[in-house]
């Protein structure tokens, strides 16, 4: 069971290398395109939309939407770029060269967290204040 989980994380990484690579390819159509840099994105940031630490749902990107998102997005990629692009992954990986690292998708998903915690200030900070100041 253990090796299992472990090959299948090694092929998640190269599968998500292949879509880097795919995004840099210059005859990659612009709409999947345009999906695969969202999808690299969220798998290459540092950071997860939605934190680990919350109990069940912290994970379930990182073991469902992100395989998911990366098996879709590579069944629209053509078939000489997805080659081409699965070779260039594979020497990354046979190199042991570190995974790429997005700060850019980082910065976005900051952006959305602040983006959230100011609409919630936005509606419910005076309600929260009022009764601060009432206590």
């Amino acid at each position: 069971m253990w090796e299992r989980l472990k090959r299948w994380a090694r092929e998640l990484e190269s599968e998500g290398l292949t879509l880097w690579f795919c995004c840099r390819h210059p005859a990659m159509p612009w709409l999947p395109k345009l999906l695969a840099l969202l999808v690299v994105g969220y798998f290459l940031s540092p950071i997860d939309l939605i934190p680990d630490f919350i109990p069940v749902i912290g994970y379930l990107d990182d073991l469902i939407l992100v395989p998911i998102g990366i098996y879709l997005t590579l069944k629209l990629v053509p078939e000489p770029v997805l080659t081409e692009s699965r070779a260039k992954a594979a020497m990354w990986v046979a190199e042991h060269r570190p995974t790429p690292k997005s700060i850019t998708a980082a910065v976005v998903i900051m952006l959305l967290w602040m983006l959230f915690f100011g609409m919630l200030w936005i509606y419910f900070g005076d309600s929260v204040m009022n009764l601060l100041s009432a206590a």
